[in-house]
């Protein structure tokens, strides 16, 4: 029915804009604490895109649910005002109608948001750790900053100019701390007029090789400090100690999840069903609350509507933490809540038929 599809375009439309508007907030907040992150020497810039890549279906499995509830509001809140909705009862579209058409991009955004929730989102962040994790155990120094002191695994590294793409640099100073022969500590400074970092291809060891410099060796609390100038000088690289945390729930995929026992893990598999069971709810309330007359506005019934999106997924996240620590049964779970949501649409509904629609 062309009514049904112009409902439908409506509610997409809406919900695109505001779905544009919430992604680019969040990851532009995302992308600032990444860009620190790479300012401090943690991971190299050529990593951002991938990260952040890999980070959209954490952000969409919790912005479309709210969007798409936004998205109706607006939408068929604009279309009251415009008295295209009293014009549709009249002809004997009945709010039961509207909420069958509304129905099928429910459905839709709730099988998008089952698809992030339940697979992509951990994809997604297990490939962010492993990438984050290989770049700590490599210390690669290709991150550095020029002009900067920055901690690479074991060492402090200084390089007044490193060129793009590459990891050569110039006027490089390095501190260390190892132990000598009697297991006392010795702290190491090495200076070198230039430097580049090699991969060995017949032990695939990697090695810092400076060229032209000195390296200095002193014992706190001693006098005596060995010095040793250099043509060329190549430090051995060795691995970091970082590694990533495969018991994390976050991390585990659903099918592992459904054959886990423990709370983390059914909590955990309970939140990630609970953001698509959400958007069909998010509907049921949704509607009722966009019927809005010229003299109220289309913004009448937002700030209700926010305050019971927030008192839903605040009582998820509650109930979530209740499951995960064990205070609350996970045969209850986070069901109840959905349950209570559930019914406060059919009432907000069922009184909406009754005051002003056709049934």
């Amino acid at each position: 029915m062309i009514v049904f599809r112009y409902l439908i375009r409506e509610i997409l439309t809406t919900m695109s804009a505001v779905t544009g508007i919430l992604l680019l907030v969040i990851m532009g907040n995302r992308f600032i604490r990444y860009f620190s992150d790479v300012a401090d020497g943690d991971f190299p810039a050529s990593l951002l895109g991938s990260l952040m890549l890999f980070h959209l279906p954490s952000f969409l499995q919790l912005i479309l649910p709210l969007a798409f509830f936004l998205g109706i509001l607006l939408a068929y809140g604009q279309l009251y005002l415009n008295s295209e909705m009293t014009v549709l009862a009249a002809c004997g579209v009945s709010p039961v109608r509207i909420l069958g058409a509304s129905c099928w991009p429910a459905l839709l955004m709730a099988c998008v948001v089952g698809a992030c929730s339940l697979w992509l989102t951990p994809a997604g962040l297990t490939q962010n750790e492993r990438t984050l994790t290989e770049q700590q155990e490599r210390a690669d120094f290709s991150a550095l900053t020029p002009g900067r002191f920055q901690k690479l695994g074991d060492r402090t590294i200084y390089a007044e100019r490193v060129e793009q793409g590459s990891s050569r640099m110039e006027n490089v100073f390095i501190a260390e701390q190892t132990r000598n022969e009697q297991g006392q500590r010795v702290d190491v400074l090495t200076r070198g007029e230039s430097g580049y970092q090699t991969t060995d291809p017949d032990s695939e060891s990697r090695f810092l090789v400076l060229s032209d410099g000195t390296r200095e060796s002193v014992r706190p609390g001693s006098r005596v400090a060995e010095r040793l100038a250099f043509d060329t000088y190549a430090a051995r690289l060795e691995n970091g100690t970082a590694q990533m945390d495969v018991d994390d729930v976050e991390l585990q995929p659903t099918w592992r999840l459904l054959g886990d026992e423990s709370n983390k893990a059914r909590a955990a598999l309970q939140w990630r069903i609970s953001l698509a069971l959400m958007v069909p709810i998010l509907t049921l309330i949704a509607l009722p609350l966009s019927r809005a007359n010229p003299r109220q506005g289309r913004f009448a019934k937002m700030m209700p509507a926010i305050i019971l999106y927030v008192a839903y997924m605040s009582l998820l996240l509650a109930a979530q933490d209740a499951v995960g620590s064990g205070a609350l049964s996970a045969v209850i779970g986070l069901w109840p809540v959905h349950a209570v949501f559930a019914l406060i649409g059919a009432w907000l509904l069922y009184r909406s038929s009754r005051h002003g629609g056709t049934r």
